[in-house]
């Protein structure tokens, strides 16, 4: 059974439609990237899986059924705006998170406690949350969102305000999450994140879905590039859509940036340039990044929303 489904999902605001016609499901341990780019319908779409925003049209199903209330002992959620009470302490902010999830007190305490060692926050535990810098506020917040063992994680642009090194212990409590059996599903608008941590990808562009698969599948859209110096212009070889001369070391030799026909993998030009005594100094094949995919998907969905 999925964990999550969502089946032609629409939200209006009025005229505006913040979300259009999304179907995607999650299930099996999978970490998934929600992607796309600010105000594409990531947010309003996580606020109707927990039920704060309902469908405009379409349905929603949490563990087999609808969202609500009665789900939350299950679902962690780290939210874009941070929802922390100023006044409590940092592990207060945990114990009262695990009880709102239905742990007893001792529960959400005896988790709480490896939360915090785990993200640095022991030597804060008594600490205010309105002491804690920007990024250690938001590390009290994730292991709220994780107190209780979650099936279903969701986490609303969870890196922004961190350090690098806070980000690499946020992907790694991501991981450790989905090594424990929870789905996590998050959104964000640097692909970067994505690339090191998802199984699947869902992309978004101004609230309608243009990707849902895996990375090499995402890849696979656009083709290859390959950069590489020869002697003589390489146009005219099997596979290359395009070669653009790029500046001369003038040793004789030529830097060429080369735009693969669709279908040409990089090891297929290499065996022509072989094959045809083409004469080659340098080689450097470069696979297409999701940043470059994304752009790509986008662009498309904006003219396609031209009138």
């Amino acid at each position: 059974m999925d964990v999550l489904r969502l089946r032609d999902v629409t939200k209006r605001f009025g005229d505006f439609v913040a979300v259009d016609n999304l179907s995607f499901s999650i299930g099996d341990g999978q970490v998934v990237g929600f992607l796309g780019a600010n105000g594409a319908g990531k947010t309003t779409t996580l606020r109707m899986i927990l039920d704060i925003l309902r469908p405009t049209s379409g349905a929603i199903e949490v563990f087999g059924g609808p969202p609500g209330r009665d789900k939350a002992s299950e679902i962690g959620f780290l939210p874009e705006e941070r929802g922390l009470y100023r006044g409590m302490t940092v592990l207060e902010t945990v114990i009262y998170f695990g009880r709102l999830k239905g742990q007893s007190r001792t529960q959400a305490r005896n988790a709480a406690h490896p939360l915090i060692d785990r993200f640095g926050l022991a030597p804060f535990a008594g600490r205010a949350v309105e002491h804690l810098s920007k990024g250690m506020a938001q590390k009290v917040q994730l292991a709220a969102a994780l107190v209780n063992f979650p099936k279903l994680l969701l986490l609303d642009e969870p890196f922004s305000g961190l350090d690098p090194v806070n980000q690499s212990v946020l992907e790694e409590e991501i991981l450790a999450a989905a090594r424990r059996g929870a789905n996590v599903l998050f959104s964000s608008h640097v692909m970067e994140h994505a690339e090191r941590l998802c199984t699947r990808l869902v992309m978004l562009a101004r609230g309608r879905k243009v990707f849902d698969g895996d990375q090499e599948q995402a890849r696979a859209m656009l083709p290859g590039r390959v950069r590489l110096r020869a002697k003589t212009d390489p146009s005219g070889l099997p596979g290359v859509a395009r070669a653009e001369e790029l500046p001369s070391t003038g040793d004789g030799w030529t830097d060429w940036q080369i735009l693969l026909s669709p279908g040409t993998e990089p090891g297929d030009l290499l065996q022509a340039c072989t094959e045809k005594g083409f004469a080659l100094r340098d080689f450097e094949a470069h696979s297409a990044t999701l940043h470059d995919v994304f752009l790509h998907l986008a662009g498309e969905q904006q003219e396609a929303a031209r009138p």
